[in-house]
């Protein structure tokens, strides 16, 4: 029994353990912080939020300052997909953002019956276009 969490995260109810949903991958065990069985790159945030003036010249330039500001990239170790980014200050813990009770969320996944992984999402535009004369 399987139940997804997030668009790259599920957790195998039967084993209880952390699952990529892009690669069917065990990460890490559910009673712990999901983040811990990724991969991390520490990236400077002004790599991504580019200073909107000079930095020579000025020394606040709208860019996240790295003294003051972490972004954490979390990726899968087997198939290389990003699961979570963060923002944090440098030196803190990666924020446990999901603790599970596995107890009620097995009843309630047992309950539900089966659910596909990836379930046929009909095309909707392709469906309008094909009604117009």
């Amino acid at each position: 029994m399987k139940a997804n969490i997030t668009e790259y995260l599920r957790v195998n109810l039967d084993t209880e353990m952390w699952e990529c949903r892009n690669c069917d991958n065990e990460l890490i065990s559910a009673h712990e912080n999901y983040k811990r069985g990724l991969l991390v790159h520490d990236r400077n945030p002004s790599e991504i939020h580019k200073p909107l003036i000079d930095p020579e010249l000025y020394s606040y330039s709208f860019a996240p300052d790295p003294v003051y500001t972490a972004m954490l990239e979390f990726y899968c170790p087997h198939c290389g997909t990003m699961v979570e980014v963060e923002y944090t200050v440098p030196g803190h813990q990666p924020v446990h953002d999901i603790e599970l009770n596995l107890v009620d969320l097995k009843k309630k996944v047992a309950s539900w019956g089966d659910i596909p992984e990836r379930p046929e999402i009909p095309d909707t535009a392709r469906e309008r276009s094909a009604h117009h004369h």
